[in-house]
């Protein structure tokens, strides 16, 4: 009977002390919508460079950045909001105030000159903000940081991302696609 219950008594243990250790542990999977802001079009914000054009305006053709605020301050028609949009909307937006008293058919035209960065953190060589390309995915970035320490975790990444206003965190493998504006942490490894 005693040895019965010393069982008992060490498998309680044992299920406290793992159910502990997952609660410690912050394993999040990435959320679906997570996974769907990779094929969805790119949003617009903060740190994006705009290459726009208006069809024979050439004083209104130039590159734009996206302020802190999520606006660009265009000619004549003063502060856009830019944030959160795509390219196809924010020519819309533009064109239509254009034609607001100042060209009879606008031609707007945008282009992403430069994406806002990444940054990367924990267990790599070089941990920062980088510039970001579009195509890239956690290894490339992982390169770009110089790489691995000897206590990196090398099979997986936590990766923050804002996903349509919220700010969502999840677990990737390192072959995911990562987005501008991305956080990714490389984590240490337990053993």
């Amino acid at each position: 009977m005693a040895l019965g219950n010393l069982k008992f008594a060490v498998i309680l243990c044992l299920s406290g002390l793992a159910l502990s250790l997952a609660a410690c542990s912050g394993y999040r999977p990435a959320p679906e919508a997570f996974h769907r802001a990779v094929v969805e079009p790119y949003r617009l914000d903060s740190g994006d460079n705009l290459r726009i054009t208006v069809f024979e305006q050439e004083d209104l053709t130039n590159t734009y950045a996206i302020d802190q605020a999520g606006y660009i301050a265009f000619p004549l028609i003063g502060s856009v909001s830019a944030r959160g949009q795509t390219v196809k909307e924010l020519e819309g937006q533009i064109a239509g105030q254009l034609r607001q008293g100042y060209l009879r058919d606008p031609d707007v035209s945008i282009q992403v000159d430069q994406h806002r960065s990444f940054f990367i953190l924990g267990e790599v060589n070089s941990a920062g903000q980088y510039t970001y390309v579009p195509g890239m995915n956690v290894q490339n970035a992982i390169a770009i940081a110089g790489g691995y320490t000897a206590r990196a975790n090398q099979t997986n990444v936590d990766i923050t991302r804002k996903v349509n206003g919220d700010v969502l965190t999840g677990r990737v493998t390192i072959s995911d696609p990562i987005l501008a504006g991305d956080t990714i942490y490389v984590r240490e490894r337990l053993f």
